[in-house]
């Protein structure tokens, strides 16, 4: 099952969990899977269109999703996805 890491600031919605084990053939089935575990994330990931927020970025290994085939993407039983989301500063 495919390990998605959680970024610090999100940990509040996934009851502190750094990692979640979550279901899914693609990317999108294992945030679909990771919503449904953990709703009050869903804010923070998706827009009132149901699209990925712009600062929110996913790792396969080392590289983001939107390099290979996005939400599209395939995963495999040991995968590991980090969420990264991205900082302003100023």
């Amino acid at each position: 099952m495919p390990t998605l890491r959680i970024p610090t600031p999100l940990r509040a919605y996934t009851t502190g969990q750094s990692e979640v084990q979550v279901e899914g053939a693609t990317v999108s089935e294992a945030l679909d899977n990771l919503i449904a575990i953990h709703p009050a994330l869903k804010p923070h990931l998706y827009s009132d269109s149901e699209e990925l927020r712009p600062f929110v970025n996913l790792f396969l290994g080392e590289e983001n999703i939107k390099e290979l085939q996005g939400l599209a993407t395939p995963l495999k039983s040991d995968d590991r996805l980090m969420l990264v989301p991205s900082i302003a500063g100023g």
